[in-house]
Formats: structure tokens, sequence, C-alpha cells
């Protein structure tokens, strides 16, 4: 599979961080516009609503590929605050305390944080990190 993938590994991982980066931003839209979904706006003063401004501008940031690193560094850290927070205090396991996406987001980010933004992204366009997986 290498052989066949392995040549597009500048691209698929571009696309892993625009598609993190989007999913990440609904998270905020459900917050604070309760679309789609979501069960109504909170108080942009509330924990919630940090969270929700981290993630809406965090969420753009990794999508578009500007200054990712640090933003993905930002998300990672907040989603094992999230984690710890919400999901750690209803069990150990993160697929029983309903954490899981939590931790894979947090991990997910803090690989993006490493490898930076990669190709297709503004940071590239700047002239930083053009090919981070093609190592």
């Amino acid at each position: 599979m290498d052989r066949i993938l392995g040549a597009y590994a500048p691209q698929i991982y571009a696309l892993l961080r625009i598609v993190a980066g989007l999913l990440f931003m609904m998270h905020d839209t459900q917050k604070l516009f309760a679309w789609p979904g979501g069960t109504g706006p909170v108080e942009l003063d509330s924990m919630m609503g940090v969270a929700g401004a981290i993630e809406l501008v965090a969420g753009f940031m990794i999508a578009i590929g500007l200054f990712a690193s640090w933003a993905a560094f930002i998300a990672s850290g907040e989603m094992a605050v999230a984690y710890i927070i919400a999901h750690a205090p209803n069990g150990w396991a993160p697929i029983l305390n309903q954490g899981e996406l939590a931790m894979l987001y947090c991990f997910l980010f803090l690989y993006i944080a490493a490898q930076g933004a990669g190709i297709w992204s503004l940071d590239a366009a700047r002239g930083n990190r053009l090919h981070p997986v093609s190592r």
C-alpha cells in the first residue's frame, strides 16, 4: 500500500488537515450558533463560549493552513482539557466516557502541530515547511 499511496502522502496529509479543521469549526458553530443542530447559543464569556471561540479560530486556521502548527497546538491543548474536565470524571475508558472524539482530536492536532501545514496551505505559500510528510 505504501508504494501506491506513499507518493500522495503530502496531498493526503493536506486533506486530513483541511477536513479536521473544518470539522473542528463545526463544533463551534453548534455551540455559538446552534448550527447544524445544537441546543442553542452559549454565552461567549462562559467556558463553552471560550471553547467555541478557540474551535472557530483554530479550526479555520488549521483548515487554511495559516500558522497551522500554533493553531493545532492550541486546539490539541483545548481537547486535552476538554477530555480531563468533561469526560475523564465519567470513567477511565474513552469509549465508555464518550471522550474518544476529544482524545482523537487532541492527538491529531498534536501531530499537525509537529508536522506543520504542508502543501495547499497559506503557510506553504509563505514559504514555511512545504512538504513535511515527504521525508
